[in-house]
């Protein structure tokens, strides 16, 4: 049994172990996006959704909507990996009518100017939204990542992951940064 608060620790080194393991082929520390793609990967692991029989058999979808800053970096993330026995794929996409089936959707900061009618399309479904874009989750989405300094945080809004009939794992709630500090 893993002591109170231990499971916490566990999540953040699994973390940090996935984002650095790009950086062991080089000398150099891994840049924003290997970290963001490490991070994408986990909030996989920690989020639930609802779920018929033939829907707990498909391959989870990770979907990058608007110009893709990736460059690979999410694709190698997933790369051989599965969650709950379920493979993981990557989709691009350039309209947000083709996210129904997705389970994650990444709004690049190409389509800031249309977040909100982005949002509006995909509340119905069950997608954990996820954007780098500044006010994201005052517009409903449902993770954003913020940087401090070098280092790549993120923010959860809860309240949308709720909507949207998602279950956030304690144990990333508990890692997003002002999760318990704001009102949503």
């Amino acid at each position: 049994m893993i002591p109170r608060g231990g499971q916490t620790r566990i999540l953040v080194l699994a973390m940090l172990v996935c984002a650095r393991g790009y950086g062991e082929n080089t000398a150099q520390a891994p840049s924003e996006y290997q970290v963001k793609a490490a991070f994408l990967y986990n909030f996989v692991k920690f989020v639930e959704w609802p779920a018929t029989p033939e829907e707990q058999t498909r391959p989870i979808e990770l979907c990058v909507l608007g110009k893709d800053p990736f460059r690979g970096e999410l694709q190698r993330a997933v790369d051989g990996k599965a969650v709950s026995g379920r493979s993981l794929i990557i989709r691009q996409m350039s309209e947000a009518s083709a996210a129904q089936s997705c389970h994650v959707l990444f709004l690049t900061v190409s389509e800031a100017g249309r977040v909100t009618d982005i949002l509006k399309t995909v509340a119905a479904w069950n997608i954990l939204t996820v954007s780098e874009l500044d006010r994201f989750l005052d517009r409903g989405g449902m993770i954003n990542f913020i940087m401090q300094g070098q280092r790549v945080r993120f923010e959860i809004n809860p309240a949308a992951a709720v909507r949207a009939r998602l279950t956030i794992s304690s144990k990333l709630l508990q890692l997003g940064a002002a999760a318990d500090k704001r009102k949503y």
